[in-house]
């Protein structure tokens, strides 16, 4: 599961700055892509940690 969780925290990051840089995305779509975007990281980012296995 941590390689799923690592793979999508890579992932969401790089569609983030693809969204904030590259994409020519305007209003209700900018912003929808951007949330989006940080719901996958957060989420994955919470798994790790919640995976993380700390003694």
């Amino acid at each position: 599961m941590k390689p799923v969780l690592w793979l999508l925290l890579v992932v969401s990051t790089a569609a983030a700055v693809y969204v904030s840089t590259f994409a020519h995305y305007t209003g209700t779509t900018r912003i929808l892509a951007a949330v989006g975007t940080g719901v996958v990281f957060v989420g994955s980012a919470l798994g790790l940690w919640l995976t993380s296995g700390r003694k």
